[in-house]
């Protein structure tokens, strides 16, 4: 169920929207978790800046929904239920999976890592006992920044990468990945 790219907010969030946004999913999931009690797909889009709900999110946020329905079809995992937000501070979905939290998480990272536009977007498994599973979980390291190969967090902190060098870096990434799927 893609968002309309074309009703995206544009708005300039500030930190406390965002930490308050950070909360309520926080509750949602647990919510969810409530009523279904299975494995939760919480997935967001790695959007730097003060604009989070853009068509440029929205589109990335369409290609990842499609990406694990698709998942979910290959694997053959029962969606019981999902829902995508749009939220001036981005675009949000939720998958309730019935399957294992470990092997939707290992699938996951491998999406992450082979699809296009797979280091854009943040999703993040939860145990339907509402842990968190982490790529450390699996040895793995961190998720390295958009534009070099260094730890994402750490170019993060020391903001290390202009704005418009990150959000070109998206696009492109977009339009190559927009580009593949023509074919």
């Amino acid at each position: 169920m893609p968002l309309y790219i074309t009703s995206a907010t544009n708005s300039v969030i500030t930190l406390e929207q965002l930490i308050a946004s950070r909360d309520a999913r926080q509750e949602r999931q647990l919510a969810w978790l409530e009523h279904h009690s299975t494995t939760l797909i919480s997935y967001t889009v790695v959007a730097p800046g003060p604009m989070k709900d853009s068509e440029l999110t929205r589109r990335i946020f369409n290609h990842g929904i499609r990406a694990l329905r698709q998942l979910a079809e290959t694997n053959v995992w029962e969606i019981k239920k999902q829902t995508c937000l749009a939220l001036a501070t981005g675009p949000e979905g939720l998958l309730a999976i019935d399957a294992l939290p470990a092997k939707v998480k290992l699938a996951v990272i491998e999406l992450e890592q082979s699809h296009p536009l797979g280091r854009l977007w943040d999703i993040d498994i939860l145990s339907q006992h509402g842990q968190i599973l982490s790529r450390r979980d699996f040895d793995l390291p961190p998720r390295s920044c958009l534009v070099c190969q260094h730890a994402a967090s750490l170019c993060a902190r020391e903001k290390t990468h202009a704005l418009p060098e990150l959000i070109a870096h998206m696009e492109a990434l977009l339009n190559t990945a927009e580009n593949a799927s023509h074919f």
